[in-house]
C-alpha cells in the first residue's frame, strides 16, 4: 500500500508526534509497504512525482523526544510560504496520492479532528476516530459531561475561560489545559497560593482550563482497539507526577503490563474504558487514562484519540501483552481503520 504517515504539526507535542511518526514509518517500510513521513506543518519542497518510489529514509532527521516542549515560534519561522496554513507544501498532493493517512499527530490540529474533517471534504482516508469523536474526547470539559451522563465515574471539577471570575476551595487540586495534551501545562497544586501560577502556566497553552480534585493513587492505563480493551497498563513516575518529561524520557516512570491488580479490577477498568469509548462515539482505537485510589475505586481522567507510539509509549506496550508487536500493531489499525470506510462512516 501507499502510506503517508503524518506527524509533526505546530502543537506542544510537535516533537512527541515526529518521534511517533518515525516508529510507525520505520515499521509500515519494515512491511513493505511504500512510505512516506511528512511533517503536516513544514511539507516537502521537492518534486512530488514518484515520491513513493523514492529511495529516502524520510525518518533518518527525527531525534529523540527532548525533556522540555518545543519553541513552536522557530518552527513557524522555517515556514517559506503562508506560515498560517497547517498543511505545509505538498502535503495535500501527497496525502491524496496514498492509499491511506496513518495520521501520527498529536494535540491541536491533529488530534481535534480539524485534520480529519478536511481530509472527509478531500475524499482522503485516513488511520482513527473521526472528527467529531476527536473534537468531543479533546474537549475535557465536554467530555467529563458525557461521562456524567453516563454514570462513568471522574474527578469532579469546573472549567474556565481566561479573564472569567470562579470560585474553588478544595485542595490538593489539578490544573490543566482543557484542550491539551501529554500532561503539556498540568500542575498539581496543594495550596490556595499556588493556584494563580497554576492557571498562568495553564493559560499559556490554551484559553480554556479544568480544575478538578487531585486523587492520590495509582496511574493506569487502557487501550482500546475496534472496541475492545487490551490488558491494563500500569504508570509509577520515579519522581513527581506523570507528567511530559516522566512520560517520554526512558527511565522516568516504571510501567508494568499487566498491572499487578486483581483480576476483578482489571476487567473493571476494561469494561470502564469500553464504556468510554462508546459514549464518545470512538472509532477504530483509542487510549483511556485512569487513577485508582486507596479504596481502589477508579476514575477515568481522559481519553486519547491518537495515542502516542513512541519508544515509551502505552499502547504498543499493552498490545504487546497479547503477542502483538509493533509492527503487527500498525497493521492493526490500518485494517481497523479501512473497515470504517468499508461500513460506510
Amino acid at each position: 500500500m501507499k502510506i503517508v504517515v503524518l506527524a509533526g504539526g505546530i502543537s506542544s507535542e510537535r516533537d512527541v508526534s515526529l518521534s511517533t511518526g518515525a516508529m510507525i514509518y520505520r515499521a509500515l517500510k519494515n512491511r513493505g509497504h511504500q512510505v512516506v513521513l511528512m511533517d503536516v506543518y513544514l511539507g516537502y519542497e521537492g518534486s512530488l512525482t514518484n515520491l513513493f518510489d523514492l529511495e529516502k529514509d524520510w525518518s533518518e532527521n527525527i531525534g529523540v523526544v527532548k525533556e522540555t516542549n518545543p519553541d513552536i515560534r522557530m518552527i513557524k519561522a522555517l515556514r517559506k510560504d503562508n506560515p498560517d496554513s497547517l498543511f505545509g507544501p505538498g502535503v495535500i498532493e501527497v496525502c491524496t496520492q496514498a492509499d491511506i493517512v496513518f495520521i501520527a499527530l498529536h494535540g491541536e490540529n491533529g488530534e481535534d479532528g480539524k485534520i480529519q474533517a478536511a481530509f472527509d471534504l478531500m475524499g482522503i482516508k485516513y488511520t482513527g476516530t473521526d472528527y467529531t469523536s476527536s473534537a468531543i474526547a479533546m474537549d475535557k470539559s465536554i467530555s467529563k459531561e458525557i461521562f456524567s451522563y453516563y454514570k462513568i465515574p471522574t474527578p469532579a471539577g469546573i472549567h474556565m475561560k481566561k479573564g472569567e471570575k470562579f470560585t474553588w476551595s478544595v485542595y490538593p487540586c489539578v490544573v490543566k489545559v482543557n484542550n491539551g495534551g501529554s500532561s503539556v501545562g498540568v500542575s498539581i497544586v496543594n495550596v490556595a497560593e499556588e493556584l494563580d501560577a497554576a492557571l498562568s502556566n495553564a493559560f499559556a497553552y490554551g484559553n480554556e482550563v479544568i480544575i478538578e480534585q487531585y486523587i492520590k493513587g495509582r496511574e493506569f492505563s487502557v487501550g482500546v482497539i475496534d472496541g475492545k480493551a487490551l490488558p491494563i497498563i500500569e504508570i509509577t513516575p520515579l519522581v513527581s507526577f506523570y507528567d511530559y518529561k516522566n512520560k517520554y524520557q526512558p527511565g522516568s516512570a516504571i510501567e508494568t503490563c499487566p498491572a499487578n491488580v486483581s483480576i476483578e479490577l482489571a476487567m473493571q477498568m476494561q469494561r470502564i474504558a469500553e464504556a468510554v469509548f462508546n459514549a464518545l462515539r470512538i472509532k477504530t482505537y483509542a487510549r483511556m487514562d485512569f487513577i485508582m485510589n486507596e479504596k481502589n475505586e477508579i476514575f477515568c481522567l481522559e481519553a486519547n484519540t491518537l495515542p502516542g507510539m513512541t519508544p515509551t509509549s502505552l499502547l504498543p506496550q499493552e498490545a504487546k501483552a497479547i503477542g502483538m508487536d509493533f509492527e503487527a500493531l500498525c497493521e492493526k489499525i490500518i485494517e481497523s481503520s479501512l473497515k470504517k470506510y468499508e461500513a460506510g462512516e
